[in-house]
């Protein structure tokens, strides 16, 4: 069984953190105060921590120039065009549009990168072979 992530990060404003996970991404919310809120992300358990913005790089991948730092989850194929539509449905803005990247090849999977509210990347993936989501690519 998978062992669920912990992951803190900063947020500048935790109203819009709470509207954005829990009401854009529909993640349950959990405990809270005021400097700090948990929630249910695809059953791994993020907190937003109240912190000044801070600054994004990016990596070239796949011919997608990535936010840097990200983070994410792997979903399956069709929990992964769900989520699309469902953000699409939200008005969300994507920072990469959901495609396919590295087609035909090991690791060919759906991707697709947005911000939350504080400027933190998020990446959600879905790999064609699940099984190959560890896989080097042959040499």
């Amino acid at each position: 069984m998978l062992k669920p992530f912990h992951l803190a990060f900063p947020v500048d404003d935790l109203d819009a953190a709470r509207a954005f996970y829990g009401g854009v991404m529909g993640c349950a919310e959990a405990r809270a105060s005021d400097r700090w809120t948990d929630f249910n992300f695809f059953g791994h358990q993020i907190v937003t921590h109240l912190a000044p913005k801070g600054s994004v790089h990016r990596n070239p991948v796949g011919g997608d120039q990535v936010p840097v730092p990200h983070f994410g989850v792997v979903l399956g194929w069709d929990e992964f065009e769900a989520l699309a539509d469902r953000l699409r449905g939200k008005g969300v803005a994507f920072e990469i549009e959901p495609h396919v990247r590295f087609a035909g090849q090991v690791g060919e999977q759906m991707t697709m990168f947005l911000f939350d509210p504080a400027g933190n990347a998020l990446e959600f993936k879905a790999m064609r072979t699940p099984e190959n989501l560890f896989a080097r690519d042959p040499a």
